[in-house]
């Protein structure tokens, strides 16, 4: 990357852009996909910033703050997004509230256009037991991709060594079903590699990490691990479910 690029990025929030329109954001994956795919995670952060201006930003879970703090390093005042879907642990809102109060972001938190008592009362109580794909889909799913229409590209801290499902995510690829440029700076990342960076740099990690989940979604939809069980299988415990539907 040029010094231009850096100051261009560490510009970002004093930066108007246009959206642009799908041909030309499939072009810059098909250019800069493989030219940025051995590149450090600050590096490709730099790229989008500097390419998208505004129009890019990344998004939480709050399992932990690494990508975030990464991308505030790079990206001071960075948009980040944050799915409140209304059955998050209150240690993942505690996280999130930590990460607002000691980063250099502008956090936002999403949440579904009904509460969970109006999905009550539309779909039947504990529609996460009953339809968990339509539960996740009106309560992570769409209001992501509603919320992404005010940028270009988003950035997830997808990884490979994650799940199998995950092996193949490219670091810069283009997400058909949104229209999107979609970043994964850190999928290149071992579980050592995040593990090293969070203790290096003191980044923020929601306590259930050491309390035995590895894996942190919604409350009634997430268990703890046993040592030696895949670190997902907590997720949607007994069901066939393995994914939210934002990946897949």
């Amino acid at each position: 990357m040029t010094a231009a690029t850096t100051t261009s990025a560490r510009n970002y929030r004093g930066i108007e852009t246009e959206g642009r329109t799908p041909e030309e954001l499939r072009e810059l994956v098909s250019h800069w996909g493989a030219e940025l795919e051995l590149a450090p995670a600050e590096t490709i952060i730099e790229w989008a910033a500097a390419t998208f201006g505004k129009r890019f930003c990344i998004t939480s879970s709050m399992g932990d703050a690494a990508l975030a703090h990464l991308a505030a390093k790079v990206v001071p005042g960075i948009d980040v997004l944050f799915l409140d879907t209304g059955y998050h642990f209150i240690e993942t809102i505690g996280t999130r509230d930590a990460a607002q109060a000691t980063m250099n972001v502008n956090l936002l938190s999403i949440t579904p256009v009904q509460s969970v008592a109006e999905q009550d009362a539309e779909h039947g109580k504990d529609l996460y037991k009953t339809d968990p794909d339509l539960c996740c889909a009106l309560r992570k799913v769409k209001p992501l991709a509603d919320s992404l229409d005010n940028y270009d590209a988003w950035a997830t801290g997808l990884r490979r060594a994650e799940t199998h499902n995950r092996v193949i995510a490219p670091v810069i690829g283009w997400d058909a079903k949104k229209g999107k440029v979609k970043v994964s700076p850190l999928a290149r990342w071992s579980d050592d590699q995040m593990e090293r960076y969070i203790a290096d740099n003191g980044v923020l990690v929601n306590p259930l990490v050491y309390d035995g989940y590895p894996s942190i979604g919604c409350a009634p939809c997430t268990r703890r691990v046993a040592p030696g069980e895949d670190p997902r299988s907590g997720r949607w415990a007994g069901t066939n479910k393995t994914e939210c539907g934002i990946h897949s």
